[in-house]
């Protein structure tokens, strides 16, 4: 396993997610249901089953384009994702409403749909194309999932007040920037 693909991976989507739709969807759920193991859990098993998806097609993706073609779809897709990290994210207070699925099966449901084509969502294809490493890439992307979103659930509303998000969110974004340039300049294994 690659470790510079699972901490690149882990980092930039615990950046990324800070202030997501997602977040913002774990302390509802928590607020809801009050009942974090089974939301952590449900956000485990989401994660895995979208990103596991998501580094599929970013595999697929690596080997039906040559290298040089790559090279610049990744780079412009990591320059995009820079600049959709500075957008912020809203979630509608209906997406948490389910009874019949129970906390667990809610969560898994609620997430696995609000993650599909998010920034989370592309920056695993797009790591996964960079990177070649499937396992250290859905292990570091789902790794930042939740060192983003299980405090959301435990700490809820008080976090979003004392974390400056558009620092975060410009964090996140200088990163993918670094890493987009760094690949249409063909830096190689530096990132």
């Amino acid at each position: 396993m690659s470790v510079e693909a699972f901490l690149v991976s882990t980092g930039v989507v615990a950046l990324g997610e800070m202030g997501d739709k997602t977040q913002l969807l774990a302390m509802l759920l928590a607020v809801k249901f009050r009942k974090p193991v089974p939301i952590v859990l449900g956000i485990l098993v989401a994660t895995l089953a979208n990103h596991v998806t998501a580094g599929l097609v970013g595999a697929w993706v690596a080997r039906a384009l040559g290298p040089d073609v790559l090279r610049w779809v990744i780079g412009v897709s990591f320059i995009a994702m820079a600049g959709w990290m500075l957008v912020p994210d809203k979630i509608d207070a209906d997406t948490a409403e389910s009874g019949r699925f129970g906390v667990f099966g809610t969560t898994v449901i609620a997430f696995f749909l609000a993650e599909m084509g998010d920034k989370t969502q592309i920056a695993t294809v797009a790591l996964a194309a960079r990177y070649q490493d499937l396992v250290a890439v859905v292990a570091g992307t789902t790794l930042g999932m939740l060192i983003a979103d299980v405090p959301a659930v435990f700490i809820g509303g008080k976090l979003a007040r004392r974390v400056p998000m558009r620092l975060v969110h410009g964090i996140a974004a200088a990163i993918f920037a670094v890493l987009g340039v760094a690949t249409l300049l063909n830096v190689g294994k530096l990132l």
